[in-house]
């Protein structure tokens, strides 16, 4: 088990790719923290990840709001005893046309994307610093890399993830703390399920592998970078798109 002995929090963590990411690493062992805003979907995946025989709690927090940010950051140490793996998996988005979109669809993306990766960073990377390990992966997009019509909040709030990824990398090397991200492509998702079956097959057709990703693509690559087996991987963007960024 890839992941044995160690506890894992996972942010949005309740649905789509936050939710196979905990239940896959799950499976391979770890202990698990969920972080989200909805208590629905908190108690569906604890009783999956509880069914799989792993021990699991849930924190209700709003990723934007430093105080609570770092109480659930406490309440997970209190519980678990330190924080091995921090996954930065809370997203949304609110796509506009630049000439249209609104001051609060601008910052509420840039808040919560960005700024939330760079709180629960903060609040746990302490832990990290002093056990002299971690391993944190940051969910970040290929729009971060390439831009979208549509999406200026959404590529800004991505790129600024992959940014904050590299300068974290630099910071945190010393002591052994490996800060990495994955740039995923078109994953079927809810977040993806409402695009109208036109956008859908033109973004498909762009896709070299001829096929969407799946939530497990990403998560697959999750459990690698949080492993020991990327023990000498830091600072790095892994696109996972099936080739549709080059």
């Amino acid at each position: 088990m890839l992941l044995k002995d160690r506890v894992a929090l996972i942010t949005g963590g309740s649905r789509g790719i936050g939710r196979e990411i905990a239940l896959t690493f799950a499976r391979e062992g770890a202990t698990i923290a969920v972080c989200d805003i909805s208590l629905e979907g908190l108690e569906n995946v604890r009783k999956e990840i509880e069914a799989l025989g792993v021990k699991c709690s849930t924190h209700e927090a709003d990723v934007q709001k430093k105080e609570q940010v770092d109480q659930t950051v406490q309440k997970i140490l209190d519980t678990h005893g330190r924080i091995d793996i921090l996954v930065n998996n809370a997203g949304v988005t609110k796509d506009n046309l630049i000439a249209r979109m609104s001051e609060s669809e601008w910052d509420l993306v840039l808040s919560i994307n960005l700024k939330g990766t760079f709180l629960f960073t903060k609040a746990v990377c302490r832990s990290m610093i002093r056990e002299g390990r971690g391993k944190i992966v940051n969910i970040a997009s290929v729009i971060g890399l390439v831009g979208n019509l549509g999406q200026a909040n959404y590529s800004a709030s991505k790129a600024g993830v992959i940014a904050l990824t590299k300068s974290a990398a630099r910071e945190f090397a010393r002591k052994s703390i490996c800060v990495n991200a994955i740039a995923p492509g078109f994953i079927e998702t809810q977040m993806t399920q409402g695009l109208q079956e036109e956008m859908k097959q033109r973004a498909l057709g762009g896709i070299p592998l001829g096929r969407f990703g799946k939530a497990s693509d990403i998560a697959e690559t999750a459990l690698f970078l949080a492993s020991d087996k990327a023990d000498y991987i830091t600072g790095q963007v892994i696109v996972v798109d099936g080739g549709m960024v080059m």
